[in-house]
């Protein structure tokens, strides 16, 4: 149980970091390096403002900021939720083995679909993905 509970305690202290500085105030954090680098937005581009959105109860801003980590994060608790339910029966849970986290098709469907948002949100189609 120390893993997933140790994991639980570092999310919750960078989440409540980001919601205590705003990363919409210049200087607080660095520029993504991707986006410095190319000018393209990565898949994590306005991810910090997106959760400290969510931190202060602003989903709509948060969806306009960067939809695919709301989508995330969901997937992201309830995985650390199956892990902790393992850890704690010591077996299997929903079918999945206690040395895995998710079907590989799962992850390489996340992986297509993270993808697909990072090229689109740097189309011209796609502008209203930018952060």
């Amino acid at each position: 149980m120390l893993a997933p509970l140790g994991t639980a305690l570092a999310a919750g202290a960078a989440v409540a970091f980001v919601g205590a500085v705003d990363p919409n105030e210049p200087g607080h954090y660095p520029t993504c390096p991707f986006l410095m680098l190319t000018g393209l937005y990565c898949p994590g581009c306005g991810g910090l403002r997106t959760v400290y959105a969510l931190v202060h109860g602003d989903p709509v801003t948060a969806l306009g900021l960067n939809p695919f980590v709301v989508l995330v994060i969901p997937v992201l608790v309830a995985l650390w939720g199956r892990w902790t339910l393992r850890a704690w029966s010591g077996g299997e849970s929903g079918g999945v083995p206690a040395g895995k986290s998710m079907r590989p098709a799962y992850v390489w469907l996340l992986l297509a679909l993270m993808v697909v948002f990072w090229i689109a949100r740097n189309l011209p189609f796609g502008e209203f993905l930018a952060p």
